[in-house]
């Protein structure tokens, strides 16, 4: 379905189990996980059906972001970092969710990041994984060409260094099977996700160049959990590293995973949902 968040602005939204549940001879509310998919440019779908196993502890709410996926599309002066952390809220107030659970992935996480300094009170928990908090190209580049070779660091330097579709293609099928440990158990890139190239070139070329999100995280009011594979070629765990030292220490979580790379559900999903599942289910 599509939910008007104001302003005529309409986003993609699914609904994955029940808030309220019958406890004994009352009513229980569950917290509400709302995740934001990586990209930009991706939509969803690259949650499902994974993220499933945790409808029993929480309801999941799932969306495009402004301008991707099934949401409708934008013009270009919304396709802001700002915009996007802002959208959060304005989903929440039109859903009537209080305290969220907000999970950001990837792109995502630097919504979340975006999120946390512009809206600190408004969380009652954070979930930031594979995430940077900016843009640091060499690393990329060493971690590509030690998992692919020359040919996998000179594809990552074209694209990054000149975004354009024909660039990310060959950079995507270069480069894609190196993201992770294990083969792929989603659809990310796959016959089931509808992307907007224009936003992910558009991202590529601007703002993920200047972006600087640590300083903000100094404001965080609510637990924050940071999640990071050790093998992540894209977001380094160099990356992870830099948020957790710019959250406040007596809020922040750090897990780290060995021989996984981006989306720790992707590689090691039991170890990475029992981690969500006691950070979600604790006071």
């Amino acid at each position: 379905m599509r939910i008007d968040i104001g302003g005529g602005v309409r986003l993609y939204v699914d609904v994955e189990g029940p808030g309220l549940v019958p406890d004994g001879a009352a009513m229980r509310e569950k917290p509400t996980l709302i995740c934001m998919h990586g990209g930009p440019g991706f939509d969803h779908t690259s949650f499902k059906p994974a993220f499933s196993q945790l409808a029993d502890v929480a309801q999941i709410v799932y969306y495009d972001h402004r301008g991707h996926g099934r949401s409708d599309r934008r013009p270009r002066e919304e396709w802001t970092l700002d915009t996007w952390a802002d959208d959060i809220v304005r989903l929440c107030d039109a859903l009537g969710i209080e305290k969220p659970i907000v999970l950001g992935q990837s792109f995502g996480g630097m919504v979340a990041q975006k999120y946390i300094a512009r809206h600190p009170g408004h969380p009652g928990k954070v979930v930031i994984s594979s995430t940077s908090p900016r843009w640091v190209l060499q690393r990329k580049l060493d971690a590509f060409g030690r998992k692919g070779g020359e040919k996998a660091r000179q594809a990552t330097e074209a694209y990054w260094s000149n975004p354009s579709a024909e660039t990310f293609q060959v950079y995507w099928d270069t480069c894609r099977h190196l993201y992770n440990t294990q083969p792929a158990r989603d659809a990310m890139g796959g016959d089931r996700v509808t992307m907007n190239k224009d936003i992910l070139l558009d991202f590529a070329a601007n703002e993920i160049r200047t972006m600087d999100l640590a300083p903000g995280l100094a404001r965080a009011q609510c637990p924050v959990l940071v999640m990071a594979g050790e093998e992540d070629p894209i977001c380094d765990i160099t990356d992870a590293e830099e948020i957790v030292a710019a959250l406040p220490k007596q809020l922040v979580q750090f897990a780290r995973f060995p021989n996984v790379g981006h989306g720790a559900w992707r590689d090691d999903p039991e170890a990475a949902f029992a981690v969500l599942r006691r950070f979600i289910s604790s006071d």
